[in-house]
């Protein structure tokens, strides 16, 4: 779509590029969901790609992602062996509603940034208890919790011109087994439910993000792992209208796959399956 508001694309932005920030200002990055409406409130964009940040950088503590790391470049990326939880940086990629082309172009980042509910790259960060950096236009830094990060269906903890620079995630995490259930109402459609279960190895404890079916993240942590009764417990003390509705499903809908799929990943996890 063309935005006819824009009067400016800065094409080559300062390193920090937060400094020169001021109201109808956008950051561009992938431009999938900016070029997709309208954006009458906009005068400017920033173009982000051009600072070239790293895409993926793996090392003993773990694996930071620049927020400018497209869908495709995390999908092929090859975790190591000793990483089991790294098989769900493709199955999170696998559950974009989105085509090969929009694979190219939309960036991790930008999918966390738009905060809806169904976004998987917000389903795997939470799950793997991530960190996110931030950047403000005074040039101070901050660091938020994954789980923190997203407040409602499209909306953030992001302040006016705070820029996300890069998702941290944690070595800890990455060695964990893990398991996801995620249900939509047709094969390539977007997300009514999406689960993942974590567990530490050598352990019996129990880490579930649910997401999709909720307006924000919501994880419950176990250091043993919860019996059938107790795991339903937890997930009917979500508040009422932290449930999402929309033409995917109702919030007792989404309520009731919740439940149904925790325990499946609860029973998995125990039996001792999959990595």
């Amino acid at each position: 779509m063309d935005l006819n508001t824009i009067t400016e694309v800065v094409r080559r932005p300062s390193d920090r590029p937060g400094v020169d920030w001021h109201e109808g200002d956008a950051w561009l990055a992938g431009g999938t969901w900016l070029f997709s409406v309208e954006q009458p409130e906009l005068r400017r964009l920033v173009d982000l790609t051009a600072l070239r940040w790293d895409p993926l950088v793996a090392g003993e503590a773990g694996l930071d992602i620049g927020a400018t790391c497209t869908i495709r470049e995390l999908y092929a990326f090859a975790p190591p062996d000793d990483w089991p939880a790294g098989s769900l940086l493709a199955t999170s990629c696998e559950a974009f509603l989105s085509s090969f082309k929009v694979w190219s172009a939309a960036t991790v980042g930008g999918n966390i940034c738009m905060s809806l509910p169904a976004g998987p790259m917000i389903t795997l960060t939470v799950a793997l208890e991530a960190r996110y950096e931030l950047w403000a236009p005074d040039g101070s830094v901050r660091t938020v919790d994954a789980l923190d990060f997203v407040t409602g269906d499209h909306h953030n903890v992001l302040a006016p011109g705070e820029i996300l620079r890069r998702i941290s995630v944690p070595s800890h995490a990455l060695r964990k087994r893990a398991t996801h259930r995620r249900f939509t109402l047709t094969r390539l459609g977007r997300s009514t439910v999406f689960l993942i279960g974590t567990q530490t190895p050598g352990t019996r404890d129990l880490l579930l993000t649910v997401t999709a079916g909720t307006t924000r993240p919501v994880r419950l942590a176990f250091d043993t792992m919860p019996d059938a009764r107790t795991l339903q417990e937890s997930i009917d003390v979500i508040p009422a209208d932290v449930w999402f509705a929309d033409p995917n499903g109702t919030p007792d809908h989404r309520r009731h796959l919740t439940r149904y799929f925790a325990e499946e990943i609860r029973r998995e996890l125990l039996a001792g399956g999959p990595a």
